[in-house]
């Protein structure tokens, strides 16, 4: 919703290009970093509590950002937005495994990645309607009413069971060092890895130091967890080391951040292609991209019903990483005279896979672990899935610059050096105009590079499922916070705290 709108806020609010650039990747970072941590922290003080903060913060950045006259307060709610994002998805994808049985959960993820299409496919419509008209703070503002009917509704009417433990007991569960370390790493990876090609040249000290120290903490956290002991403190560690001991829980793992990293390649990368190739305005580009995401919905409910009704699930990997890499593939075939028909059936294709993997891969790694770590390890696919979005667009990014300079120089004589440059000029003349031609073959050309990577990157993921072994879903549910029946004769949380039921 933020993104098409972009270009008016930084009007109004007098920013540059890199200012707002970081309106979106600030969420993505504050999101991404600190998602595991409120797992960790709703594991200590109970769910409900948690995610009931998350949604104060998420609302406090809402208010922040509705009320900025400045760069400098809207980037400061884009981060406290983000933070209270990063709780709002981890701790409902918990909630999830604290729900239900695992073969129960396949409709309820797919309930939720249906809801996530239909919010990604409307939100850039949305908001370009509020950017046309001038009401761009009503794209912060609609959120509220939102927040307000969830905190209500969690406030009251959920009820989990959960170990009585003193203040000091529930602070021995956090991972201080592992969370600090964890924190600390993956910043300062995350933000060389999306300023990495725009903001600075990726052979730039900028870059490679920031990186290097990141790769580097993100060993020595990995080293620590593993070197932790756990026969006593069984819960005292950010990421259960077990979860990594399974192959197929890796692999999903693997294929969870190549997800991430073609959702968001096609999302940014063809609403790009529309408003650059195609001449769309932000509006058109955000209905033409229709296809793609509202393909995915319906077919996130078949897997959940079907996974529900048979407890089989790698069919899904299968069916949807063979149509992922087929549609990506198909999407060499836009340029600047690709008919409207066609372009809706070229972005479809690949929707139509997207959506059977968004459920498919949580289950596939939920099903391969101990279903007491099937919290954290759902958390972790959140996790995997998020970084990938930054590595897409990252990856995208220096391949899009890359060949479209070679193709420009080629093709374009006295062609601008600055993408910008390029872009503006590109507006001015005329749609027919044989400059204007000359500038879309090249930037087609660009875009045709991505969707073959993507497609390397979507066949290395099918190859890896069929190396994935399909577990039982009928599963014993183990979870230390589950479900309470209010004034029902339901259960006393003494009772049911860390209980188990079969299918």
């Amino acid at each position: 919703m933020l993104s098409v709108a972009l270009p008016t806020i930084s009007s109004e609010l007098g920013g540059s290009s890199t200012e707002a650039f970081w309106a979106g990747t600030s969420y993505l970072l504050a999101s991404t970093v600190l998602m595991l941590i409120w797992g960790t922290l709703s594991d200590a003080f109970g769910r409900r509590m948690i995610i009931l903060a998350a949604l104060l913060v998420f609302a406090l950045g809402t208010i922040l950002c509705g009320v900025a006259h400045s760069w400098t307060m809207m980037l400061a709610g884009r981060t406290v937005q983000g933070i209270g994002g990063g709780g709002i998805v981890s701790l409902t994808t918990m909630l999830v495994t604290d729900m239900a049985p695992l073969r129960e959960r396949a409709r309820l993820y797919a309930l939720i990645a249906c809801i996530w299409t239909v919010g990604t496919a409307t939100g850039p419509i949305i908001g370009g309607g509020l950017s046309k008209a001038n009401t761009w703070r009503w794209i912060f503002w609609i959120n509220l009413p939102i927040i307000t009917i969830s905190f209500i509704g969690i406030a009251f009417f959920l009820r989990l069971s959960q170990k009585h433990r003193s203040l000091s007991e529930k602070l021995r569960l956090f991972d201080y060092p592992g969370s600090l370390l964890f924190i600390a790493s993956t910043t300062t990876f995350l933000i060389p890895v999306t300023w990495g090609g725009t903001q600075y040249s990726w052979s730039g000290w900028q870059t490679l130091v920031p990186l290097i120290l990141g790769v580097l903490g993100i060993v020595l956290f990995a080293i620590y967890e593993f070197s932790i002991t756990s026969s006593k403190l069984p819960q005292a560690r950010l990421i259960p080391s077990s979860i990594f001991a399974n192959r197929s829980a890796c692999i999903g793992y693997v294929s969870s951040t190549v997800h991430g990293m073609i959702v968001y390649s096609l999302l940014y990368y063809m609403a790009e292609y529309f408003q650059t190739v195609k001449m769309y305005s932000p509006v058109i580009a955000g209905v033409a991209s229709l296809p793609q995401s509202l393909t995915a919905a319906p077919c996130a409910v078949v897997v959940g019903i079907i996974v529900a009704g048979t407890g089989k699930y790698r069919w899904a990997l299968w069916a949807g990483w063979s149509l992922v890499c087929l549609g990506c593939g198909l999407l060499v075939l836009l340029d600047t005279h690709t008919a409207v028909a066609e372009w809706i059936f070229l972005g479809a294709v690949s929707g139509l896979g997207l959506g059977l993997l968004f459920p498919s891969i949580n289950l596939s790694i939920q099903a391969s672990v101990s279903q007491q770590e099937a919290g954290i390890a759902a958390t972790l696919v959140i996790f995997f899935r998020s970084l990938g979005q930054a590595l897409g667009v990252a990856i995208g990014g220096t391949i899009f610059d890359n060949r479209l300079r070679a193709n420009l120089k080629n093709s374009v004589e006295n062609a601008p050096s600055s993408i910008m440059e390029l872009m503006e000029r590109l507006h001015q003349l005329p749609p027919d105009d044989p400059t204007s031609l000359q500038i879309r073959n090249a930037l087609s050309r660009s875009f045709h590079v991505i969707w073959i990577v993507m497609c390397a990157f979507a066949g290395l993921s099918l190859f890896l499922s069929i190396l994935m072994k399909e577990y039982d879903m009928n599963q014993e549910h183990q979870s230390d916070q589950v479900f309470l029946l209010k004034d029902m004769g339901g259960p006393s949380p003494e009772t049911t705290a860390g209980q188990s039921s079969r299918v």
